[in-house]
């Protein structure tokens, strides 16, 4: 298993609801799932200017993760978080 972790800085509220609707199937069509999400992250050691909404998303490989990512039929999903705020997604592998 890999995981990938995601941090959105919200600041359209209503994208990332229509995200969310969404996620979990984009996820599934490539064996993804979601671990952990929350809103609620401590920063223990080292700095970071900001949190926002945490999420650790878990794949059978890092090929899986990394089509997840790049899968042009989930462009729209992708592209509605995206438009929630600042989003990263960093791979775990």
């Amino acid at each position: 298993m890999v995981y990938a972790y995601a941090n959105i800085i919200v600041t359209a509220p209503e994208s990332l609801a229509a995200y969310k609707e969404k996620a979990g199937d984009a996820l599934s069509k490539h064996g993804g799932r979601v671990v952990q999400a929350t809103p609620q992250q401590t920063v223990l050691e080292g700095t970071r200017s900001e949190t926002g909404l945490g999420a650790i998303l878990e794949f059978e490989t890092a090929d899986a993760a990394k089509a997840w990512i790049s899968d042009p039929e989930l462009a729209e999903v992708h592209a509605l978080r995206r438009g929630a705020g600042k989003s990263t997604v960093t791979l775990l592998a």
